[in-house]
């Protein structure tokens, strides 16, 4: 399969795994750029030298391209950033703050990198910035959000409009058809998070897989957009949050009722009473738990059949 993204990246497959919290460890990201895919390491939920030993890993479990996630609303970003060059990363994801900020830096050294968007406002300053591709994700997506609450059907195409670097698309997608569907709507690729989750190479605690499969439309809410949006499972922990909005709660109290360390206990560390359980609202169409190269192999074929039955429209 040939486009700009696959080039872009020098993949087999227009499919990036996302780089989720407590999720995206070297084994899922190897896993998936072994099955022609572009894995990610989840840089936001590991300490700089935690992230070093996984890309190091990485680099030994896989010879193909793979990149690194880096939520820069993060503290230790200057140390994160250095490693990735120490480590010689081809390519960075970067989200959560301003693309502006360590564009230029990462490309000097000769890093690919694009930046995630949900909006085509930011798109359009990103693309300025400077970035190598796009991410725009749709309020579908699970993990953090964006406050507009624009859907991956609508961002797509608005985006396409603005911008001229390819274009992945994000947020309720973890099958063929939505991968056929958002690169009809203008997408180069998509990134698939959720539909990763529920694989056997994730990090994920296997408490947290299994729920997820039991995961029906409307057991997902996006809340917290005082601090940053973020949507999760509706859990004690999220009934909890819905009772303290009740209060109209300060961002200090907010702060408060989440702690820290929150979406570890639950997502790594199997907490479902206490957790925070982030997953998009396409879990309810995940039935089980697959090894990685099974799941790109199903949405391959699912993505090529589906193209025969749109031709004879």
């Amino acid at each position: 399969m040939k486009n700009k993204l696959v080039d872009l990246f020098n993949i087999q497959y227009p499919i990036v795994q996302g780089g989720m919290i407590w999720n995206s460890g070297y084994k899922l990201a190897s896993a998936v750029s072994n099955a022609g895919g572009l894995g990610l390491i989840g840089a936001g939920s590991m300490y700089p030298e935690v992230l070093r030993e996984h890309i190091q890993k990485c680099k030994k479990a896989t010879d193909k391209p793979f990149g690194v996630n880096v939520p820069m609303l993060y503290p230790n970003i200057e140390e994160i950033m250095h490693i990735i060059v120490e480590e010689g990363v081809k390519i960075v994801f970067t989200s959560a703050g301003n693309p502006k900020t360590w564009t230029s830096f990462l490309k000097e050294h000769g890093i690919t990198v694009v930046h995630v968007v949900s909006s085509s406002k930011f798109a359009l300053k990103a693309q300025e910035a400077g970035v190598d591709a796009i991410v725009a994700e749709g309020f579908e997506a699970g993990g953090h959000n964006g406050r507009e609450e624009t859907t991956t059907l609508t961002l797509i195409p608005m985006v396409r409009e603005k911008i001229s670097i390819p274009l992945i698309a994000a947020g309720g997608i973890a099958s063929g058809k939505g991968m056929l569907a958002a690169m009809v709507l203008g997408a180069d690729g998509v990134q698939m998070g959720t539909r990763f989750i529920a694989s056997e190479e994730s990090s994920a605690h296997a408490n947290f897989k299994n729920l997820l499969l039991d995961v029906q439309e409307g057991d997902t809410a996006l809340s917290l957009k005082e601090l940053a949006p973020v949507r999760l499972i509706k859990n004690e922990f999220y009934a909890g949050l819905q009772e303290l909005y009740a209060k109209c709660p300060s961002v200090d109290e907010l702060k408060e009722y989440l702690g820290r360390g929150r979406s570890k206990k639950g997502m790594f560390l199997g907490d479902l009473v206490e957790g925070e359980l982030e997953v998009g609202q396409i879990a309810g169409l995940i039935h089980k738990i697959e090894p990685v190269a099974d799941i790109v192999k199903h949405v391959i074929a699912e993505f090529e059949s589906a193209k025969k039955e749109v031709a004879y429209f």
